[in-house]
């Protein structure tokens, strides 16, 4: 699954131009299994869009690095 980085949602705009001119041409060419893959495509991109938005709002968190865990001594039986 395409993940866009919140920085690429202009792109989405150009991609968005771009399937709609292969649409088009697709349509006038009768390519029915590319018009259908296409407007599959089309119809999922708004809900990538939403989802780079509502990333590009969320901060930042910062883990940190992991610290190995100290070792512990086991109870001699």
């Amino acid at each position: 699954m395409l993940h866009v980085n919140p920085k690429m949602l202009g792109r989405l705009d150009e991609l968005e131009k771009d399937l709609l001119a292969r649409r088009d041409r697709a349509e006038r060419e009768g390519w029915a299994g590319e018009i259908e893959g296409l407007n599959l495509t089309l119809a999922l991109l708004p809900s990538k869009r939403e989802e780079s938005q509502r990333m590009a709002r969320r901060p930042a968190v910062d883990l940190g690095i992991p610290k190995p865990r100290p070792r512990t001594l086991r109870a001699q039986e």
